[in-house]
């Protein structure tokens, strides 16, 4: 257990990270992802209240759908990158990180309901089967739809998304009342625990999930599959002076969307600044060995420095080390680079994300 954005979070179970992670890559695993915020916004004005606040257009989907977006700063930076579950007409709960949601809350307003569920997250190319084996109408929840089931009288929202560049759904199960079996729920608290205590339906539901074949998995697996998967980390490939433009992320803007949004007019101006000069992009850098990348490693192209790795691992799919950088727009994948990792440098080379399809 380690501490992860104010919570304790499990960084791995029995097998091990690299046991999780290939598990999640060819059968079905389980995260407690508990500490992701949720921020509840309801009523008339909610959609108005979003579509100003965030950089996606809601107008693209509907409700009983799920948005990926991002919050701007001012300055057009992103201030956090979230997932907005269309639950209901006028219900929506925003999905941000865990250690940014009073910052969506004094954005969006609503209510934060993180204490009042838990949220597991079922990846991999046999999670729907899994999840069918425990309630058959939450395994067919379509990617990026959201709908409520209910799971033997507990009301269980599901989206089809998640984190890991897999198939999966994402079910956030109330750790309040009692569970299906009537023994008191363990207390919402802030450790990301739903198996622990007894009873409740979140640690009911986890037990079932694990008896229908999904393996357990921690943090370090969350970590290294959203990487191979080139997933963006908010505090790393996001966050102060990094704008969806330089992450490569320019699809959740919706730049003639009625209204604007937060962020806009930085945004356009920065955008106009790149087709003069390019400036710096998010690339993929793989090495030639296994040793590792680490976050804060410098990328260098014949000796000089031309950027440094925002986050770094190894991939158990490559069994190489890989990391992602942002370097000048114009380093194209295929460049040979070094990688100096505390005194030695790697060699690698540049390649276009993700690390790894599914």
């Amino acid at each position: 257990m380690v501490a992860f954005g104010g919570w304790e979070m499990p960084l791995e179970y029995g097998p091990g990270t690299v046991a999780e992670h290939l598990a999640c890559r060819h059968h079905c695993v389980v995260f407690d992802v508990s500490h992701l915020g949720t921020v509840r916004v309801v009523g008339e004005g909610a959609y108005q209240v979003l579509q100003h606040a965030l950089s996606n257009d809601l107008a693209k989907i509907g409700p009983g759908r799920a948005q990926y977006t991002h919050l701007l700063d001012d300055d057009g930076s992103v201030a956090d990158d979230l997932i907005v579950w269309w639950v209901a007409e006028e219900r929506f709960d925003v999905m941000p990180n865990a250690s940014n949601t009073s910052r969506a809350l004094a954005a969006l307003g609503g209510r934060d309901v993180t204490a009042e569920r838990a949220v597991l997250a079922v990846q991999g190319p046999e999670a729907r089967a899994v999840v069918a084996k425990v309630c058959p109408p939450a395994a067919e929840v379509p990617r990026f739809s959201v709908r409520v089931v209910d799971w033997g009288g507990t009301q269980v929202v599901v989206a089809g998304t998640g984190y890991t560049g897999e198939d999966g759904l994402e079910l956030a199960v109330p750790v309040a009342g009692p569970g299906r079996g009537g023994a008191p729920a363990p207390t919402a608290g802030a450790a990301s625990r739903p198996a622990e205590g007894a009873g409740g339906p979140a640690a009911e539901l986890w037990d079932a999930l694990l008896g229908a074949g999904a393996l357990p998995a921690g943090l370090g697996a969350r970590d290294t599959l959203r990487l191979e998967a080139g997933l963006p980390l908010h505090g790393h490939e996001l966050g102060p002076g990094i704008t969806p433009l330089e992450a490569g992320l320019s699809w959740v803007v919706a730049w003639d969307k009625p209204g604007g949004f937060r962020g806009r007019d930085a945004l356009v101006a920065r955008r106009h600044a790149r087709e003069q000069a390019p400036g710096r992009a998010l690339r993929g850098i793989v090495g030639e060995g296994r040793q590792p990348l680490r976050s804060g490693y410098p990328v260098l192209v014949g000796g000089t420095a031309i950027g440094e790795l925002t986050s770094g691992n190894f991939s158990p799919v490559l069994g190489r080390g890989i990391g992602m950088a942002f370097v000048p727009a114009d380093v194209a994948p295929g460049t040979a680079v070094q990688v100096e990792a505390r005194g030695r440098r790697l060699a690698g080379r540049v390649v276009k994300l993700p690390f790894v399809k599914r």
